[in-house]
């Protein structure tokens, strides 16, 4: 089981184009002013991504679209609710359906 997938995926934020040095609380402080957080997850390899996790729906809606396109910690940011897939495999087709 994936480490992300008890989170709930309507509540989940996915936020890009992160520099490699962003720490942890620098996200907790711009995200919690939309709500309380459930997790915040940087990813170290390979860097420039995280993923933030609210308690309820509406404020990750809120955070989306108030912090896409906005900077922070130097960078212009890309933030959309998660989707639940991964973006390494995208350009393939899905598998076939089972018989």
């Amino acid at each position: 089981m994936s480490r992300h997938q008890s989170w709930s995926l309507d509540c989940k934020v996915y936020v890009g184009n992160l520099g490699s040095g962003v720490a942890k609380h620098e996200l907790e402080a711009a995200f919690n002013k939309f709500g309380p957080l459930r997790n915040v997850w940087v990813a170290r390899n390979p860097p420039g991504f995280a993923f933030v996790e609210f308690e309820d729906n509406r404020d990750a809606e809120d955070a989306v679209r108030a912090m896409d396109g906005t900077r922070l910690c130097g960078s212009r940011v890309r933030v959309e609710l998660s989707h639940g897939r991964s973006r390494r495999g995208s350009r393939r087709p899905p598998p076939p359906p089972p018989r």
